[in-house]
């Protein structure tokens, strides 16, 4: 049976975490639902997980667990040695490339980001000029990761013949 599944998580690296974690409290409002903590390579249910995912000798990192208004879930990751990317949107490239955040107040999220050590990437945009009043705008965190704001939900600014 086909269904839409419901988004759980997103993991985001960041090069300090106590930094990350105070951005995205005071910047996007989300909240801490696990403090940091450290996480090493072991043979405890964590351990044995994250080796299957990252393969033998990754050692340690520190994580903490946020979650955003609409309940879903921020994994914050802080590697050892973790290198910014001098291109951090090769957007030519398969993966994740950016995520993104409503927000009414798009202006005023922008404002947040710049003063919290982000950058604006572009000017605000609107989707359907004249006709809705739907605006968005890429962004970046003080950590290079990519977000888009928009003004209205996805369905709304998709969606044809939404108000």
């Amino acid at each position: 049976m086909r269904y839409p599944r419901t988004f759980s998580h997103i993991g985001l690296s960041v090069p300090n975490l106590e930094q990350a974690v105070k951005f995205y409290t005071e910047v996007m409002g989300w909240y801490i639902i696990m403090q940091p903590a450290e996480v090493v390579e072991d043979d405890s249910a964590i351990g044995v997980m994250c080796t299957d995912v990252f393969g033998k000798g990754w050692g340690k990192f520190r994580i903490a667990h946020l979650a955003t208004g609409d309940k879903i879930g921020i994994e914050l990751f802080e590697f050892p040695g973790n290198e910014k990317p001098e291109n951090n949107f090769e957007y030519w490239k398969t993966g994740i490339s950016h995520y993104c955040v409503q927000d009414p107040d798009v202006e005023g999220l922008v404002e947040k980001i710049i003063e919290h050590g982000g950058k604006q990437r572009m000017p605000i945009r609107e989707y359907y000029p004249g006709e809705k009043p739907y605006r968005m705008v890429y962004c970046e965190d003080p950590f290079g990761n990519l977000v888009e704001i928009y003004s209205h939900s996805y369905e709304l600014t998709y969606s044809e013949g939404a108000y």
